[in-house]
């Protein structure tokens, strides 16, 4: 008979004990760090991106992320969750399919327009070409919003914690298992019109099953530790790229819609008693055709005889 017997809560103490004693020093890049939104973009340029990522041959227009920072998803999303703006992750996506060249209207545009103050003021360097009729007009603003954002969700088993033997193993490791849900919307708004050309809903979840990367006695437990507590910030982007790739999907089989006989803001169709007639949809404007003629351009300076 062995001289001592490790029991199952003494392998969880030395497991403890030796994870609290190994370090290891920082890697560039890491597949643990990463979400579904990965790699880089430059102009129409993208590397490492997500294969399953809806992709454009030319872009649609030029849009600016319009996050509503006021809303309350935003509030529980950045403080209760400790998550940032969904925007940088969203303008990655967006550069990266080539279907929008983004454009600035957040933070950044600020600095942008102080270098103009700067050059304007006489202080930029000659030829910092800070001048106006530079900007880019954003054809389209695309707003984010989060719906249902939902962590360890759908745990299982914990009556089983409290039973001894191996059922109270059983259920602790199904009491681990939890899933992280998101769901998502993408809204599409024509700049100049104010009509929504698109909206879109994106969905994601991830189930975790993980006892804090502990080895349980005897091997039982050996693989647990490779399933890592996945954050909800993961999710939520999982569900933004699903929302976009549907945008992008839909957007190929735009057309626009059509009041008929009326046009669009003139009244509608669908009138309440007493109101006044819509208008009429405005004639096509037809431009008339112009014959081009040649002039004959003299020189304003006399010419002295030879």
């Amino acid at each position: 008979m062995p001289a001592f017997r490790y029991s199952i809560p003494s392998a969880i103490f030395i497991a403890l004990f030796m994870a609290g004693c190994v370090s290891t020093g920082p890697t560039i890049g890491s597949k643990d760090a990463e979400t579904v939104a990965t790699g880089s973009a430059a102009g129409s340029s993208a590397e490492n991106a997500n294969t399953q990522l809806e992709k454009c041959d030319s872009p649609l227009g030029t849009a600016a992320l319009v996050e509503e920072t006021t809303a309350d998803w935003y509030r529980i999303f950045t403080t209760e969750y400790k998550l940032g703006s969904t925007t940088p992750v969203l303008r990655l996506l967006m550069q990266q399919s080539n279907c929008f060249v983004v454009v600035e209207r957040g933070r950044a545009f600020q600095m942008m327009e102080r270098e103009r103050q700067i050059a304007g003021a006489g202080q930029a360097r000659a030829g910092s070409n800070f001048g106006g009729g530079q900007m880019v007009a954003a054809d389209y603003s695309i707003s984010p919003e989060v719906l249902v954002s939902a962590r360890n969700t759908g745990g299982a088993g914990g009556g089983l914690a409290g039973v001894s033997g191996g059922l109270g193993l059983i259920g602790a490791i199904a009491g681990s298992i939890r899933t992280n849900e998101a769901a998502v919307m993408l809204t599409l708004i024509d700049n100049r019109s104010g009509v929504q050309i698109a909206a879109s809903q994106g969905a994601s979840k991830n189930t975790d099953f993980s006892l804090g990367g502990l080895l349980i006695g005897g091997g039982a437990g050996a693989g647990l530790g490779g399933y890592s507590n996945t954050p909800q910030g993961k999710v939520v982007v999982a569900a933004f790229t699903d929302a976009y790739n549907q945008m992008i999907r839909a957007l190929r089989n735009y057309k626009a819609q059509q009041v008929q006989g009326q046009g669009l803001g003139t009244g509608g169709k669908l009138q309440v008693d007493g109101a006044p007639a819509p208008a009429p949809a405005p004639a096509p404007t037809t431009k008339p055709k112009t014959k081009s003629s040649t002039k004959k351009v003299t020189s304003s300076t006399s010419q002295t005889a030879q």
